[in-house]
């Protein structure tokens, strides 16, 4: 037989061809353009799904608890949120206010104390540090109120963050009302295919439900930690630390360090080194009993993400939104990891394998049904 000619001959390409071509090309040109002018919406959209998501869960326990409308419970539980955060920022903000006007007036005496110990007065000397602080807290004052003038310059700021609040909650508020119309509707375009998509769907829910929420209890106990192991040693403005610790720990990968930081600053001027030594030994502790034992317990096995995939997901969603970036790069990531899993699982080298499974004795094939 003689073989086969191996030369490969190029064809001009179609009239209808070169059409095709040049209309994907410009489509994908105008959703391009037509995404980046609409990319401010499509922010808060996104942010209106993850609150949605994360609020989900327990507008279902409660509905299934009392006798209210759907929309009745989930304005309440908007009610409580805001409560929580009008009592917080009452309590908190004059207490701080009070603490930073106190820590300004007692800094000279606590510095001057610090200089009794052996070991700090040498690396003062060095290196100027009580001079360098006693001129800052005696300028704190005024830089505080420094700061106050220009909010005044910032009011039309503000109605603009009020006003996407008002939106994000609004669109959290009808998809948690009317997301699962609308998803089921979008299912069951899907035909045969609809129960894995749901499956999916999901899966994603719950792992977007429980880091949000777990990463608030998470939060919220190490503020309760803090508060106690900064009380016991004596230190000062142990509430607003503790808050300060809080709200760092929200941030992934290093949020609790820059927290631990200030802390360990501040416990210097309480009884240096002993103070900064016991608290800096418990947020070693604390650190490895979270990451342990706390974390997989709040989170589970859905959020298993690999720590490069982790790292880069925190760097990438920082780049593009701060620190609400960050928050949302962990949830981000663990869903496009279901994704890729269930591509993983049902692509067609996946499904021929599944199909031809050996047999019980291992002589023969059998076809088993995926």
């Amino acid at each position: 037989m003689p073989e086969p000619d191996p030369t490969v001959r190029l064809a001009a390409p179609s009239l209808r061809g070169v059409v095709r071509l040049v209309a994907i090309v410009a489509a994908c040109a105008v959703a391009l353009y037509l995404l980046w002018r609409t990319r401010s919406v499509l922010r808060l959209a996104a942010i209106a799904l993850f609150v949605g998501l994360t609020l989900n869960p327990i507008v279902d326990a409660v509905d299934r608890r009392v006798r209210l409308p759907r929309a009745g419970v989930i304005l309440l539980l908007y009610a409580v949120l805001a409560g929580g955060v009008v009592v917080t920022g009452a309590v908190v903000v004059p207490s701080t206010v009070r603490q930073v006007q106190q820590l300004s007036r007692d800094a000279p005496r606590d510095l001057h104390d610090l200089r009794r110990n052996a070991t700090f007065r040498r690396y003062d000397d060095r290196y100027q540090i009580t001079a360098k602080l006693q001129r800052d807290t005696r300028a704190l004052p005024s830089r505080l109120q420094q700061a106050a003038g220009p909010l005044q310059s910032v009011t039309v700021q503000a109605f603009g963050v009020v006003s996407q609040l008002l939106t994000v909650l609004a669109l959290a508020f009808l998809l948690m009302l009317h997301g699962r119309e609308y998803m089921g509707m979008a299912l069951r375009l899907t035909g045969d295919r609809e129960a894995r998509y749901r499956a999916l769907v999901i899966d994603i829910n719950r792992a977007v439900a429980k880091y949000m929420l777990g990463n608030v209890a998470i939060s919220g106990l190490a503020t309760v930690a803090t508060w106690l192991v900064l009380t016991l040693l004596g230190v000062p403005y142990a509430l607003s630390l503790g808050l300060l610790v809080g709200f760092f720990d929200l941030i992934p990968l290093v949020g609790a360090t820059l927290g631990a930081i200030f802390v360990a600053i501040a416990t210097a001027t309480v009884d240096f080194p002993t103070a900064t030594i016991v608290w800096l030994a418990f947020i070693i502790v604390y650190q490895r009993v979270e990451n342990s034992f706390i974390q997989p317990v709040v989170y589970g096995r859905a959020l298993k993400v690999n720590p490069i995939v982790t790292i880069l997901a925190v760097l990438v969603g920082a780049s593009l939104l701060g620190i609400l970036g960050a928050l949302l790069a962990i949830p981000i990531a663990a869903a496009i990891q279901i994704l890729l899993r269930d591509w993983w699982t049902h692509r067609p080298a996946a499904v021929v394998s599944d199909a031809y499974a050996p047999a019980q004795n291992g002589s023969t094939a059998e076809l088993v049904q995926p």
